[in-house]
């Protein structure tokens, strides 16, 4: 078939290509007069930088280069990446021929390499990071991106066991989730060495522990999802865990919910938290962290404590509330729904939390770039040209099993039992701008249950196709297979399906999975996984300062209707009702036989009972999961979003003290490391009051004396200890000094400049209320990590500043000396996105490129300068 050529990726794109996919070649002596490289331009172990070049002169280990910004760049061969695909063609070219090499004949793989090329073109398929990097590259390499082992053996071996099995897999890239269900609970008896057990959740820790050394130590982060059953008796301490210091940091957790235990919240009930009784004579050989297994035998079960369901989930709330975790996956229903509920239970899911797997289960991800299907002169979907592709990729993803090397011979074994594959799609959001339709409205139910609907079919036709010629999947059994809940939907609305899976068999159990394609989506240059965009305009720092950019859909609009807002079908994450996103999630999942990475952004203001109301609405739905990103709980939000710009319009205010408070309201709740906020803060206040006359702002700005007096406050941050000095003016706190941070970092600048604000503000006027204001606006600021618990967690720095604030003007009983007050906290690093976790790193700069670019979009956490990505 004739491809279409395309233009060579620019900009971001470019850099996440060559850094990430491109194959390399990695002896940098071969560089030569012409290569295009990409080079290390900061050499900075925390925040290093990258540029793409060509080089036009070498001497001895010495080159330069000529970067895509003009400039000429110095450097050795060792900073260099230097690679062998130059353009997407050859990157296509590579994985069409390589997913095609295990057909049977050369006429097979002369056939499937011209139809995989077809697919891959102008990047109608995008492939899982790690088929691209991996597929005709390597030999060693992992094209698998999930993986799930068992649950740990309840024994120091079997816990040093997994512990090994998740080390090795990280190490080749791979993501791992693991399920603690079946260790024994805090302070149970073990006979062996006459002791009692740490518990589940320190073994976790220990788990975590590890993987953060791979992310220090390795070319790949690694990625860890943890995970408890509702009925463990260490459930609280495992939902509780991060509000202490150092035991779980790099992890996601997400609690597995029963239908049982929705019950008992909606009605009410009590709840038993119970184990087995590990007396039992086979408790050693059988027991597996599988409950109703055990029951099945017969076998006894231990009651440890009687809760009220209630609470516990009102716990499980006011977390995901406060930082999105634990997650809640309703593993219950999942399994009733998993097309190998007779075989093989899902008993955890990877990182992301949108594959759910069995022990040793894996799957291997890409996804469909919906924009590139949209039909002009029709103003429909391609529809016939999507079939295709669908069709396509299946057998492309099926052929990835064969391909792939494995490591441990229990995942080929399942894999190759079972054949789990997760097709995806990406350009969602684009396509639905495309054709006019505002994602999260009545209609757009409609069209996603057409759009998702058209595809299932495509793909389970397709599969049923690939095992009448090359066989089934080997647990395949239809009667069994068409019992799942997925299938009975799946048959009922597609009858068709059915009849060609009873006649022909299935060749994968499950076909489709929707992850969030975080780096692969950026690299294309379209809306990611099933999101709606995070914004359409936002500020990206370069050396020439930050410049105001648009998605190019919506800088298309500006540039084609110069004097028009963006029309109502241009919608924003944050524009959405967190109702909407759910039930758009809700309409995807009807067709989604794994799960969904998706989000349902919320407004700072949104309350623990409405996030409880929404959790319920997702499971009533139908959902499998649910998560929530809530306004300024953890991240900054860098880009700006079309509620931002509605404030703007609002009324101005008539003095600079009214636009000071009015300027506070509106800052993101942010973490008192966001550069960009603080400053546009500080900005905002000294140009507020610089309106005014001089003999005005003389009058009501209140001059520092020679001497004052206060008090000092150590906190524990997010950002390290602040040490936060409160002076008094006539008995009211006047000024604020911050020390934070390394003197010269944006943390120490940044902190600086608030204190310098808070203090302006202090000191300007007489109205008797600024400290209370101050309080109540930069109380609860979160940003992408918190400290402590209870009484004593402090959100930022800026919440510091509000605690400091209250402790000094409630200490009425004593005069204020210069002293220290400590605060004793413990750390708590919060996740920086569902299923994402940064570890110990607390902060909204990129660790890539240092720069305030980070933003929280389905399930990623992703820089907007740099390209940098984290998904677990």
């Amino acid at each position: 078939m004739e491809t279409v050529q395309v233009k060579r990726l620019e900009g971001l794109s470019e850099k996440i290509f060559l850094d990430r996919y491109a194959m390399k070649d990695a002896d940098t002596e071969n560089t030569v007069v012409g290569d295009m490289v990409l080079v290390l331009t900061k050499d900075d172990p925390k925040f290093p930088s990258k540029e793409v070049g060509e080089v036009i002169a070498r001497t001895g280990r010495q080159v330069t280069i000529r970067l895509r910004s003009g400039e000429l760049f110095e450097s050795s061969i060792e900073k260099l990446t230097l690679t062998k695909e130059k353009t997407p063609d050859q990157l296509w070219d590579r994985l069409a021929a390589a997913m095609a090499s295990v057909e049977a004949t050369p006429e097979k793989q002369k056939e499937w390499k011209d139809k995989f090329r077809y697919i891959l073109d102008d990047w109608r398929l995008v492939p899982g990071g790690r088929i691209a990097a991996g597929a005709g590259a390597s030999d060693e390499l992992t094209l698998f991106n999930c993986y799930v082992i068992p649950s740990p053996h309840d024994s120091r071996g079997g816990i040093m066991s997994t512990l090994s099995e998740m080390t090795e897999i990280m190490s080749r890239g791979g993501g791992v989730g693991i399920n603690l269900s079946s260790l024994r609970p805090r302070r149970s008896v073990v006979r062996g060495v006459s002791g009692s057990s740490s518990g589940a959740v320190s073994w976790g820790g220990l788990f975590s522990y590890t993987t953060g050394l791979i992310e220090q130590g390795g070319s790949r982060r690694g990625a860890l999802m943890l995970m408890i059953n509702d009925w463990h008796p260490d459930l609280l301490d495992f939902i509780t865990v991060k509000s202490t210091m150092g035991q779980i940091t790099n992890a996601n957790l997400s609690v597995c919910v029963s239908n049982g235990f929705m019950k008992a919240v909606k009605e009410d009930l009590d709840w038993e938290l119970v184990f087995p009784d590990t007396t039992d004579p086979e408790y050693d050989e059988i027991w597996d962290g599988n409950l109703d297994n055990w029951k099945a035998l017969g076998k006894k079960v231990k009651e440890y404590r009687t809760v009220k369901a209630r609470e516990v989930w009102h716990t499980i709330i006011e977390s995901a509330w406060r930082s999105a975790e634990p997650g809640v996956v309703f593993m219950e229903y999942y399994n009733q729904m998993s097309n190998s509920w007779y075989f093989n239970p899902i008993i955890c899911t990877n990182p992301c939390g949108e594959q759910g797997l069995p022990a040793w289960g894996v799957c291997n991800l890409s996804a469909i770039n919906l924009s590139k299907f949209y039909d002009e002169e029709k103003h429909d979907v391609a529809w016939d040209d999507l079939g295709k592709t669908v069709r396509y990729s299946v057998r492309f993803l099926d052929n990835v099993i064969d391909k792939t090397p494995y490591h441990f011979e229990e995942n080929e074994k399942n894999q190759k039992s079972e054949r789990r594959v997760g097709l995806g799609t990406m350009g969602l959001a684009e396509l639905m701008i495309k054709l006019k339709v505002r994602y999260g409205s009545a209609e757009s139910l409609v069209f996603l249950d057409k759009l998702y609907g058209f595809m299932a079919k495509e793909a389970y036709l397709s599969s049923a196709d690939i095992a009448g010629e090359k066989g089934s999947f080997t647990q395949f059994d239809a009667d069994k297979f068409l019992q799942s809940g997925f299938m009975k939907q799946m048959t009922k609305t597609f009858p068709e399906v059915g009849t060609s899976i009873r006649k022909k068999g299935m060749r994968n159990v499950t076909v489709i999975t929707q992850a969030p394609t975080g780096s692969t989506g950026t690299m294309v240059g379209t809306s990611t996984g099933i999101e709606p965009y995070f914004a359409f305009e936002y500020f990206r720092q370069s050396r020439l300062g930050y410049d105001k950019q648009y998605v190019p859909i919506a800088q298309e609009y500006k540039d084609q209707h110069p004097n028009e807002e963006l029309p109502d079908y241009f919608v924003t994450s944050m524009s959405l009702s967190a109702e909407d996103h759910i039930r758009v999630q809700a309409a995807i999942q009807t067709w989604v036989d794994s799960s969904i990475s998706k989000t349902a952004n919320c407004p700072s203001d949104f309350t623990v009972e409405e996030t409880k109301n929404l959790y319920e609405l997702a499971f009533d739905l139908g959902c499998k999961g649910v998560t929530i990103y809530r306004d300024g709980s953890r991240d900054v939000q860098v880009l700006s979003t079309e509620k931002k710009e509605e404030k703007k319009e609002e009324a101005k205010p008539e003095n600079a003290k009214d636009e000071a408070v009015q300027t506070i309201k509106e800052q993101p709740a942010a973490g008192a490391g966001d550069s960009t906020a603080l400053t546009q803060l500080s900005e905002t206040l000294s140009t507020g009051i610089d309106q005014q006359t001089k003999q005005v702002f003389d009058k009501q700005y209140k001059k520092r004396p020679q001497t004052l007096r206060g008090a000092t406050y150590k906190f524990n941050t997010p950002f390290g200890m602040a040490y936060i000095t409160i002076n008094d003016m006539n008995g009211t706190p006047s000024e604020i000094f911050m020390n934070v941070g390394k003197a010269g970092s944006d943390v120490f600048a940044m902190s600086e400049a608030l204190g310098r604000v808070c203090s302006l503000f202090l000191r300007y006027g007489d109205h008797g209320d600024k400290v209370q204001l101050l309080v109540k606006h930069l109380k609860g600021i979160g940003g992408s990590g918190a400290i402590g618990f209870g009484a004593n967690r402090v959100e930022s720095i800026a919440d510091a500043v509000a605690k400091a604030l209250e402790m000094h003007s409630g200490d009425e009983s004593e005069p204020y000396i210069t002293a220290t007050q400590e605060i004793t906290a413990t750390v708590e690093s919060a996740p920086v996105k569902p299923h994402v976790h940064s570890g110990s790193i607390s902060t909204d700069l990129c660790p890539s490129c240092g720069t305030a670019s980070l933003v929280n979009s389905e399930g990623c956490k992703n820089c907007t300068n740099c390209g940098y990505s984290k998904c677990s």
